[in-house]
């Protein structure tokens, strides 16, 4: 997970920012994706909370539990959403599936709460 939010915060998110142009632009936030301007301009949102997620992470810090968990549980019903109502999508069942893979950390993550009190 540090690792994953350390790239998306110093690699991807950059990338995306500074040189993806507007009309490729796609940003996901609760299944709803948004594109173009709307994209751009909620990139920083996602920047912030990999940068906070990889920062957390390495330290472990407090805070980053429930966070965490609650932030992977939405990815996780962000595909039910994004697969059900996006053209692009699977259906419920792939929505289902998608999500189901995505509690695997959340839960994880979840449980966890010892490994983030110091």
């Amino acid at each position: 997970m540090w690792l994953f939010c350390l790239y998306m915060a110093c690699v991807y998110l950059p990338f995306d920012m500074f040189l993806k142009p507007v009309a490729d632009d796609r940003e996901v936030w609760f299944g709803v994706a948004l594109s173009g301007w709307w994209a751009k301009a909620t990139e920083p949102l996602h920047w912030i909370i990999y940068a906070l997620g990889a920062w957390g992470f390495w330290r472990m810090h407090r805070w980053m539990w429930p966070w965490a968990a609650l932030y992977t549980a939405q990815i996780a019903i962000g595909m039910l959403v994004w697969n059900v109502l996006d053209p692009r999508g699977r259906g419920w069942l792939g929505g289902v599936l998608v999500a189901a893979i995505f509690m695997v950390p959340t839960a994880a993550l979840w449980r966890a709460k010892p490994l983030f009190e110091g």
